[in-house]
C-alpha cells in the first residue's frame, strides 16, 4: 500500500474517531462533576501527546468512562477540582516510574480468551447504551459505559425506557443512517472505491444527519422537530474557558493527594495495559505496543492534561475500535483526532452543534455490531472449555459492573478452571502384567491427594513405580505413606523425584 493510500485512510479514520470521541468526552467531564472544557483538554492531550510518543499504532487515548467514579471521589475527597488536577500529574509521574520499571509486562498475565471477552462485552455494551440514543431518548450521558447509570436506571431499564419516548427525528436520521451504512457495504465501496475512501460511511452519515437537521429547523421537513438536547450540544468557547481551572500544588505532600494519585496512576494503567493487548489483538497487521512505553507515554499525556486542566488520560476501547474498524493504518490518525479536537473548540461550534446524537448512536453501533460478531462467539466456542468459560464470564460480568471488574472476575475464573483442569490431569498410569508407572506432574497438589491415594491404594502389581515431578509437600505425604505401605507387604515400590530435573512430563 502506497504511502497517500495510507495517509488517506489515516485522515478519514481521523474524522471519524473525532466526531465518535467529542460527544465522549464533553459527557465523561460533565459525569465526572468535572468542567466540560476538562474532557476536551484530556482527549486533545490523549491524541496528540500521547500519540506522539506512544508507539501503538491504532490505539486512541483520551478520558475513560471507567475512571468517571473515581474522579468524583477524587474531587470530593480533595475538597476542589485544582486539588484533584494535581493528583491527575502525580498520577502521570507514577505512571513514568511504572513503565521505567517495566510494568507493562503486567498485561501479558492476562489470557487471550478474557481479553476477547472484554471485546465482545464492549461490542455488547455500546448496542445497548446506544440504543437509547438511536431513537431519541437522549436522558443517560454519551459515553457511559456503566450498568448502573447516573440517571437512577440501568443499562436495560433504559432501553425499556427508550420505547416510551420515542423521538420521530431521530428515529428517522438513525434508520437513515443504517441504510446509508448498507448501501456502503453493497455497493459504494465495491463499485464506487475513490469516493469511499474519501468520504467513508460513517462520515456520511453525519453528513447526512446534519442536512437532516438543518432541513428540519428551516423548513419543518416531514412535519418533525429536533430540540437541542438530540444534537451534539458544545457550549460556546467563553463558556468552556469560564470553567477552566489549574492544579493546586499547595496540598502535594497530603496523604489523600497521594491516595488518589496512585488509585488513578493504577487503575488508569490496567485499563491502558488491556485496552493495547485488544487493540495490538484487532489490529489487521498484528504489530506489537511496546507496553513500557506506553505506559510513560500515558504518564506524559497525564501530567499535561493535568497542568492544563484536564481529566485523566488512558488508552480507550471505543475509540481505538472505530479508528481500527473505518480503516486507520498509522498512529498519524490517532494524533490527528486530537488536532481535530483543538480546531473545534474554536472553528466548528455551529456545525458541530447540528450533528444528531442518533447519527452518532449509528456510528458506535456498527463498532459494537462489529465488536461483538456471532463468529467470535462460535470461534471461542469451537476451543476449550477452559478458554470458553472465562470468555463468557468476563461477558457477563462486564455487562453487570465495568471492564476492570469484569476482566478481573473473568482472570480469576481462568486461574480456577486452568488450576481445576491442570489438577484433574495431574495423574497418569500406565500399567501391564507386571508393572505399573504412576506419573505425577508438577501440577499436583492437595487437590489430587484423593485421587492419588484411591490409584496408590488399588494397585496390586508385583512392582510399581511413582515418578514424581514437583514437590508438594501433600502429594509427597502420600507418596511416602504408601510406599512404607506396600514394601511392608514385600511388594516393590520404586519413588524417583524429578522435580530437579528438566523432564517433560507430556511426553512421558
Amino acid at each position: 500500500m502506497n504511502r497517500l493510500k495510507i495517509y488517506s485512510n489515516d485522515i478519514s479514520a481521523s474524522i471519524v474517531v473525532f466526531l465518535v470521541a467529542l460527544p465522549l468526552c464533553l459527557g465523561i467531564a460533565m459525569a465526572s462533576g468535572a468542567p466540560l472544557i476538562a474532557g476536551i483538554i484530556a482527549g486533545i492531550c490523549g491524541g496528540i501527546i500521547v500519540g506522539i510518543i506512544s508507539n501503538s499504532q491504532l490505539g486512541v487515548s483520551g478520558p475513560a468512562a471507567g475512571l468517571v467514579a473515581i474522579c468524583i471521589t477524587a474531587i470530593s475527597d480533595l475538597k476542589g477540582y485544582e486539588n484533584f488536577l494535581a493528583a491527575i500529574v502525580l498520577a502521570g509521574v507514577l505512571q513514568i516510574i511504572f513503565g521505567l520499571l517495566k510494568g507493562g509486562k503486567l498485561s501479558y498475565f492476562f489470557p487471550s480468551s478474557v481479553i476477547t471477552g472484554m471485546l465482545v462485552s464492549i461490542g455488547i455494551i455500546i448496542i445497548l447504551k446506544q440504543l437509547p440514543h438511536a431513537f431519541g431518548y437522549d436522558k443517560d450521558y454519551e459515553g457511559d459505559m456503566e450498568f448502573l447509570q447516573p440517571d437512577n436506571e440501568n443499562t436495560f431499564s433504559e432501553i425499556i425506557n427508550s420505547w416510551k419516548y420515542i423521538h420521530p427525528a431521530s428515529t428517522v436520521i438513525f434508520f437513515i443512517g443504517l441504510f446509508v451504512y448498507w448501501l456502503y457495504e453493497k455497493y459504494i465501496n465495491k463499485h464506487f472505491n475513490k469516493f469511499s475512501n474519501i468520504i467513508q460511511a460513517p462520515l456520511m452519515i453525519v453528513i447526512l444527519g446534519i442536512v437532516f437537521t438543518y432541513l428540519i429547523q428551516s423548513n419543518n421537513f416531514l412535519s418533525l422537530t429536533i430540540e437541542q438536547e438530540h444534537l451534539v450540544n458544545i457550549p460556546s468557547v467563553q463558556q468552556l474557558f469560564s470553567e477552566y481551572k489549574m492544579p493546586n500544588f499547595n496540598y502535594i505532600f497530603e496523604v489523600k493527594l497521594w491516595y488518589h494519585a496512585l488509585i488513578i496512576s493504577v487503575i488508569a494503567s490496567v485499563e491502558t495495559l488491556l485496552c493495547v493487548e485488544a487493540t495490538d489483538n484487532l489490529d489487521p497487521e498484528k504489530r506489537i505496543t511496546n507496553r513500557n512505553r506506553e505506559l510513560i507515554a500515558q504518564g506524559i499525556g497525564n501530567i499535561f492534561s493535568g497542568m492544563l486542566g484536564g481529566l485523566p488520560v488512558t488508552q480507550v476501547i471505543v475509540r481505538s475500535s472505530a479508528n481500527i474498524n473505518f480503516g486507520a493504518k498509522t498512529k498519524i490518525s490517532a494524533i490527528l483526532h486530537g488536532f481535530w479536537l483543538l480546531l473545534s473548540i474554536f472553528l466548528l461550534m455551529d456545525i458541530l452543534n447540528k450533528i444528531p446524537l442518533a447519527s452518532l448512536a449509528t456510528i458506535l453501533i456498527i463498532v459494537g455490531y462489529k465488536l461483538a460478531s456471532l463468529n467470535t462467539f462460535i470461534k471461542m466456542y469451537q476451543r476449550k472449555w477452559r478458554e470458553f468459560i472465562p470468555f463468557i464470564i468476563t461477558i457477563i460480568a462486564t455487562l453487570f459492573s465495568d471492564l476492570l471488574m469484569g476482566v478481573l472476575t473473568g482472570l480469576v475464573f481462568a486461574i480456577i478452571i486452568n488450576y481445576i483442569i491442570d489438577s484433574m490431569n495431574a495423574v497418569k498410569v500406565n500399567t501391564n502384567e507386571n508393572e505399573c508407572i504412576v506419573y505425577i506432574n508438577e501440577n499436583a497438589s492437595f487437590m489430587n491427594k484423593n485421587r492419588l491415594n484411591d490409584i496408590l491404594s488399588s494397585l496390586s502389581n508385583k512392582k510399581i513405580k511413582v515418578i514424581y515431578y514437583g514437590n508438594d509437600y501433600d502429594i509427597i505425604d502420600i507418596i511416602e505413606q504408601k510406599k512404607n505401605f506396600y514394601q511392608r507387604n514385600n511388594i516393590i515400590f520404586e519413588y524417583i523425584n524429578q522435580s530437579n530435573k528438566n523432564q517433560n512430563y507430556e511426553n512421558t
